[in-house]
């Protein structure tokens, strides 16, 4: 896959809600993970590894009690990066209710994800 075509394939299925299947199929092995500055730590925080960003996902979605609303945009390619505007209206067992809205940046070589980072706050 191109990619455009590894861009629409992570949006179709983030709106279908199949974030597991996202990172199994369109990440390397040797992927990164990088939050913002002060949330680096900790499970949620920057990870290596398609295994380790797989359990950082489920502690996410452990956490989730309830999702409202989500949204995800349409992919901007630029390169060999690509963005989205993502959006989660969620209730959460460690924060109660929260709205959530980033803007994530994937990095791709060599027909996978070889980085992701979020923007947020």
């Amino acid at each position: 896959m191109d990619i455009q075509q590894i861009a629409d394939r992570y949006v179709a299925l983030c709106r279908e809600g199949k974030h597991e299947q996202i990172t199994r199929e369109l990440y390397a092995e040797d992927a990164s993970s990088v939050e913002i500055p002060g949330r680096q730590d900790g499970p949620l925080g920057n990870v290596k590894g398609r295994e380790a960003i797989l359990a950082k996902g489920r502690v996410f979605q452990d956490d989730v009690i309830e999702v409202h609303d989500s949204w995800c945009s349409d992919p901007v390619v630029g390169g060999n990066w690509f963005s989205l505007a993502m959006s989660i209206d969620a209730t959460y067992k460690s924060m109660g209710r929260m709205p959530m809205a980033e803007v994530a940046v994937y990095q791709v070589r060599d027909g996978k994800i070889v980085h992701e980072q979020f923007f947020y706050g």
